[in-house]
């Protein structure tokens, strides 16, 4: 059992091995290796441009891997795309519903694109618009809509075939909070239902909450894959985070805190200084025992703090680790690759 939820037999709903694609000299994916199983959802986490929508876009059959296999549902995606087509639902980064139509025609449209009858198509249309509280705007142009509810109908038409395995590449992106949560009990819903979810995502906080296992990539390749406790756990002990007046030497008291937590001076060591906020945050494996110690040689370096507080690794602090870089700062960088 993970996140509370049964996780099957161990059948394996997608499976990713070895992929490889290049993009001229870009090299997108240099042998991507990951597996979900069946009635769970795996968080893809990356920097932008480290491969995550290339192979999300090759495990749905709209791209072909330089090399490697692809499986979905048991079906190989390079030998018979149609079939594992039918088996799958997307969505993309953005709403690739028409503004024109209404919400309930454009569902019916897509039921249609399915080879359903527009009779069946309606009814699941009308099954989906209740599902996702869009009844009432049902008949409304997606013009009067809010981004979160586009975001919602874009989920519900890659339901139209109630498909076992579903790929959400980024589907908050945009989103204001309430609407962000709005979309998380959604698919808390699906998967409790059944449904495999691959979710790629630069929301931290989304991918804690709802990925049971978690595949990091960088420059093309998975550089570690876990739970998220596990993951965290990896970065052993908690966090030393302190605030300082503006105009305060950062430097200094990085340097202090680095000698009191025993932290080398590695690009991966985990320490965090925003320059903007005024704050630092260091791995301190001393814990709370080591509190007293820390404030006494602040002090003694002639350092007001404003604030300082003790806490668990988060998933950020495992990004930063691995890629060097924070999530936050990650996504005003390039489109993903």
């Amino acid at each position: 059992m993970i996140n509370g939820r049964t996780t099957g037999t161990g059948n394996i709903a997608v499976r990713a091995e070895g992929l490889r694609k290049s993009f001229g000299k870009t090299e997108a994916l240099a042998g991507v290796d990951f597996q979900v199983e069946t009635g769970t959802v795996l968080g893809l986490l990356g920097p932008n441009g480290a491969g995550k929508t290339t192979a999300v876009r090759i495990l749905t059959t709209l791209l072909k891997p330089d090399s490697g296999a692809a499986e979905v549902a048991g079906i190989d995606v390079l030998k018979n795309p149609e079939a594992a087509r039918a088996a799958i639902g997307l969505t993309g980064q953005y709403a690739a519903v028409d503004e024109i139509l209404t919400g309930r025609e454009n569902l019916v449209m897509f039921g249609q694109l399915y080879r359903l009858s527009r009779k069946s198509a309606r009814a699941r249309a009308n099954e989906l618009l209740d599902w996702f509280n869009l009844t009432d705007a049902g008949d409304r142009t997606l013009k009067t809509y809010s981004g979160g509810m586009r975001r919602r109908l874009d989920l519900a038409a890659s339901l139209i075939i109630s498909p076992p395995v579903l790929f959400l590449d980024e589907p908050t992106t945009g989103l204001d909070p309430q609407s962000r949560n709005a979309m998380w009990t959604v698919i808390e819903d699906l998967v409790n239902d059944g449904t495999t979810v691959l979710l790629t995502t630069q929301y931290l906080e989304e991918a804690d909450r709802l990925a049971d296992r978690i595949v990091v990539v960088d420059h093309g390749r998975v550089i570690a894959e876990g739970t998220s406790d596990a993951l965290k756990t990896q970065l052993g002990g908690e966090r030393l985070a302190i605030s300082v007046p503006p105009g305060s030497d950062l430097g200094l008291a990085e340097r202090t805190l680095r000698v009191i937590a025993g932290v080398g001076g590695e690009a991966d060591d985990g320490v965090q200084i925003d320059q903007g906020a005024n704050q630092l945050t260091v791995p301190f494996p001393a814990g709370a025992r080591g509190l007293a110690e820390a404030v006494r040689q602040l002090d003694a370096a002639g350092l007001e703090i404003t604030d300082f507080s003790l806490r668990r690794p988060t998933l950020d602090d495992v990004f930063l680790t691995l890629t060097g870089r924070s999530a936050e700062d990650d996504e005003t960088g390039a489109k993903a690759a």
